[in-house]
């Protein structure tokens, strides 16, 4: 069984087929498509796949010229018909893993996924979760849907591996294809199988002994990444009240050869990484009887820092005579992360929350986020629309929040034109008008 796929995979013949062509999904079907092989995109959103058949990109960092090239005249389709994997040799997983209202991992789309592949399963294929998750998952959950909606046994009629996601959208440094890949497979088999896909459009594959090794990899990377930046935070807060600069001494410690790695401050955790893969082993781990007081800690500090920021601009305002309730406020950034149009899970939309809670007139500037597209955590906010630079400087703002740093937004001109700036980011220039929060 694996020795025809290995020979597909060395000719660039094996059909490669990515399921969810998001943030994730879709680079990775361009860097297989680039690579030789004839491939497929599915999604459950007909608008992303008509716009792809289009050669339109719906990723802002994801230029058109890599769509058109993938699609005009290629090898490449893209459908909502999940029937059509039956022709596929490799199918790739890349979907949504979000927490549930109560913060428990919510498997949905993996579960809902596996439905729909079941029934067009055929001997010989590899399939590959990507998706972020717990210990467990692939084995426990893919597995047996996959089992029961096929009649195909795993191992013995398909392949299975779990490779993480470590997509960093719009880095200019790594790309999709210059990141190392950890691979875990079912058994030695699938890992072959997996290692060899993947090691054709990656610098590198990093084999580990499971799939349960490669789902704990993957959320140890962005769990350290959560406790650290809890850390800053907190020490933020702390060398506040101390009338000491945390940027300030972030910079000095960075200068230490050895020993230190700096994580910088904001207003709170945003994508969809960090601020949710902690709670999927925090949510596993009971079943051992284990405890992650730890990580609970980092989610408690980081999820507190809006209201920290709100609290921070009441004070400035009050400073100046103004009270929160009534002033109008503009926010910086909903965009979790500079230069990108992604707005997962951002801090903006709790402090837009928080703001409007306490009566504050709140508007948004985001030259990557035109409008606010519908979401479940921010439904409120669907359809508003960005303010335009020229609205930022003469609507009469009494205050604006930099919660998101883009490189497009002149901060010095914002410093000279607004009456106060509450600044979570380090971006505008020192001023008397500027508080650091």
């Amino acid at each position: 069984m694996a020795d025809t796929l290995l020979k597909k995979i060395d000719d660039r013949t094996a059909r490669v087929c990515v399921v969810g062509l998001g943030y994730v999904g879709l680079p990775l079907l361009i860097e297989f498509g680039n690579a030789g092989f004839p491939v497929l995109g599915l999604d459950i959103d007909s608008k992303k796949t008509e716009a792809l058949k289009k050669g339109e990109s719906y990723i802002k960092h994801i230029g058109v010229d890599a769509v058109k090239k993938l699609f005009d005249g290629g090898e490449a389709g893209a459908s909502t018909d999940f029937s059509l994997v039956a022709d596929q040799d490799v199918i790739i997983i890349c979907v949504p893993t979000p927490l549930s209202d109560h913060q428990d991992p919510d498997l949905t789309y993996i579960k809902s996924t596996a439905e729909e592949l079941g029934p067009h399963l055929k001997k010989g294929q590899l399939i590959s979760l990507e998706s972020t998750t717990y210990p467990g998952t692939t084995e426990d959950v893919l597995i047996p849907i996959l089992e029961k909606r096929s009649g195909l046994a795993a191992g013995e009629d398909f392949l299975v591996a779990y490779s993480p996601e470590r997509e960093d959208p719009n880095n200019k440094d790594y790309q999709t294809s210059t990141i190392p890949k950890v691979v875990g497979g079912l058994d030695e088999a699938s890992l072959a199988a997996a290692r060899a896909l993947y090691d054709t459009v990656v610098c590198k594959t990093v084999p580990v002994s499971s799939c349960r090794a490669a789902e704990a990899t993957k959320l140890m990377e962005n769990i350290f990444r959560c406790v650290n930046i809890a850390l800053v935070n907190e020490l933020k807060i702390v060398f506040t009240e101390m009338g000491i600069d945390i940027w300030e001494v972030i910079s000095a410690a960075s200068t230490k050869p050895f020993g230190f790695m700096p994580f910088y401050p904001g207003p709170g955790l945003g994508g969809h990484c960090i601020p949710i893969d902690p709670f999927y082993l925090t949510w596993k781990a009971r079943e051992y009887e284990q405890n992650t007081r730890f990580i609970e800690l980092a989610g408690q500090i980081n999820t507190a820092m809006p209201d920290y920021v709100v609290t921070r601009t009441m004070i400035a305002l009050n400073t100046d005579g103004k009270a929160l309730k009534g002033a109008k406020v503009l926010i910086l950034g909903i965009a979790y992360k500079k230069n990108v149009d992604d707005d997962r899970e951002s801090p903006s939309y709790h402090l837009w929350e928080k703001l409007a809670k306490y009566g504050a007139e709140v508007s948004y500037h985001d030259p990557h986020c035109p409008t606010v597209r519908p979401g479940r955590d921010h439904a409120a906010f669907g359809g508003i629309k960005s303010r335009t630079w020229d609205e930022v400087l003469s609507d009469g703002y009494d205050v604006a929040i930099v919660a998101t740093d883009h490189d497009g937004v002149d901060y010095t001109t914002l410093v000279e034109k607004l009456p106060l700036i509450v600044d979570t980011r380090n971006a505008c220039p020192a001023a008397a008008n500027v508080v650091r929060a």
